[in-house]
């Protein structure tokens, strides 16, 4: 079970990977948080494995809106 935890893990960081080298640099920087709500789901799965950092990833890009005051919100 942990060999499939680290397996999600790992390849949800590098879908997060691709969208910060292929797609992010296109987009612009719009994040309102810091860390940004790629490095946040970065640190999120790594802390916390692929469910419930998955779960804090989504919950804070759900936040990102311009109606979000934003500002910093480390991962817990």
């Amino acid at each position: 079970m942990r060999t499939l935890s680290a397996i999600l893990t790992t390849s949800l960081v590098a879908l997060v990977r691709a969208y910060q080298w292929g797609l992010s640099p296109f987009l612009g920087q719009n994040c309102r948080f810091h860390p940004s709500c790629s490095e946040y789901a970065v640190e999120a799965l790594r802390r916390h494995g692929p469910v419930k950092g998955l779960g804090l990833a989504l919950r804070r890009v759900g936040c990102c809106h311009p109606w979000h005051p934003g500002g910093t919100d480390p991962v817990p």
